[in-house]
């Protein structure tokens, strides 16, 4: 229950933290130099809390054979799904920085074309939705 309750509050931290240094030192009119350095050392902070919240715990020795099989398999699972949607995702902003970029300068030669670009820049993120539909496959298979 408690390790729980620390992951929870890590968790929380971990989405907080950035934002909360984002939007504070643009509002403040300070450099995003110095909105970097905060969202570094905040992750790897909360990732060293994370870290030891993994390792700490204690198990049956017996327990810890039997479950091992079993997590395996699901490791095998949960990476191939981080792997589809990670990778999805990075070809998808790949492709819509490109598209996005040549539409904007389309369109601002000729306001018209404004539609038929948009058709471009949303077949590149929907390579980012097949990624994730193939996730929620192999996770729920």
């Amino acid at each position: 229950m408690l390790k729980s309750i620390i992951m929870f509050v890590v968790v929380t931290l971990a989405i907080a933290v950035p934002l909360v240094a984002h939007f504070g030192l643009r509002l403040k009119g300070k450099s995003m130099k110095s909105a970097i350095v905060i969202n570094l050392f905040s992750f790897f902070t909360l990732m060293l809390v994370f870290a030891a919240c993994m390792v700490t715990g204690s198990y049956d020795a017996f327990a810890a054979a039997e479950d091992a099989a079993a997590a395996s398999a699901d490791g095998m699972k949960f990476l191939g799904a981080a792997l589809s949607t990670g990778l999805a995702c990075v070809g998808a902003g790949i492709a819509v920085s490109s598209s996005a970029s040549a539409a904007l300068g389309a369109i601002s030669e000729d306001p018209q074309i404004m539609g038929k670009s948009l058709i471009f820049v949303a077949l590149a993120e929907g390579i980012a939705l097949y990624g994730l539909i193939i996730s929620l496959l192999i996770l729920f298979q």
